[in-house]
């Protein structure tokens, strides 16, 4: 078995979700998947929703070049399902391979633009991913209209300080129904979310993002872990995606006794920092 590329992405936690108000907006953190384009045929028992196919069909739809049998090596250190998203980070590796294999020089608007592509192809994503595909492969936040292609999508951006440690708080599988109508219910929290990212206060919108997350997949016992962690010293506590995954955002020096109290919840927890632009440009290369 030969290998033809590599590419790697990185996970995200959620700072608007883009049910709320059509759009969305996420940051990257420290956890990543690798994934090697090889020469022969492979199945990877975590795909379940066949994304790998769709991002093969995808590519080939586009008419770019890649050989009639390829196979996939996956390493991946993103819990699946959880709402950090791994299918963007999957998608934006496989096809970074891709790109690496062909020679094609994808810009990463186009990148972009394939990776929601496939997702919505594999049905693994209701709103198209955008904001989080963009978390995947570049540094800071973006807010984005996913409605819109990748080169337009971006409404704004900004920059969060790289010193905070990232809490993940892990609490199982996600049990919640994801309804579209009970999250324009919570439109009132969503807009203060919104005003938050436009005042370049991310942390702010992380915590009431979260709450309406909550309320709207009614998972009261995540209001009352981010209440907690917010009480012992966080400087923002949120769902993130759907969940069931909560972010904890703290100082460095806050973390031992915030990731102590989750895990005595009895909880696992990863403990990462945000993206920085140094590793995505390792990533990218």
């Amino acid at each position: 078995m030969n290998t033809l590329g590599r590419g790697r992405a990185n996970g995200a936690i959620s700072i608007l979700h883009s049910l709320g108000l059509g759009r969305g907006c996420s940051i990257g953190i420290g956890i990543e998947t690798e994934v090697a384009l090889v020469d022969e045929r492979s199945d990877i028992s975590a795909d379940s929703h066949n994304l790998l196919n769709s991002i093969e069909t995808c590519w080939r739809s586009e008419g770019l070049p890649l050989p009639d049998k390829i196979g996939w090596k996956v390493t991946s250190e993103i819990p699946i399902g959880q709402g950090l998203k791994s299918s963007s980070a999957l998608a934006c590796a496989a096809i970074r391979a891709m790109n690496e294999s062909a020679w094609t020089n994808l810009s990463e608007n186009s990148i972009v633009d394939l990776a929601v592509k496939s997702q919505r192809l594999a049905k693994c994503t209701i709103t198209g991913s955008m904001d989080d595909t963009w978390a995947s492969i570049s540094p800071g936040w973006k807010l984005v209209d996913p409605s819109l292609d990748a080169s337009s999508s971006v409404i704004i951006e900004g920059l969060i300080d790289e010193s905070f440690s990232v809490l993940i708080c892990l609490r199982g599988n996600r049990n919640s129904v994801v309804s579209s109508s009970s999250f324009l219910e919570q439109e009132p929290l969503f807009q203060r979310s919104l005003a938050s990212i436009m005042r370049n206060s991310p942390l702010d919108s992380i915590s009431t993002n979260g709450m309406a997350v909550a309320v709207a997949t009614e998972d009261f016992d995540a209001l009352r872990i981010c209440n907690l962690c917010i009480a012992k010293g966080a400087l923002a506590s949120g769902i993130s995606g759907s969940g069931p995954a909560i972010s904890i955002v703290c100082y460095e020096d806050d973390s031992k006794a915030l990731e102590e109290a989750i895990i005595d919840m009895g909880f696992d927890v990863i403990k990462t920092k945000f993206s920085t632009s140094e590793t995505l440009i390792e990533e990218a290369f």
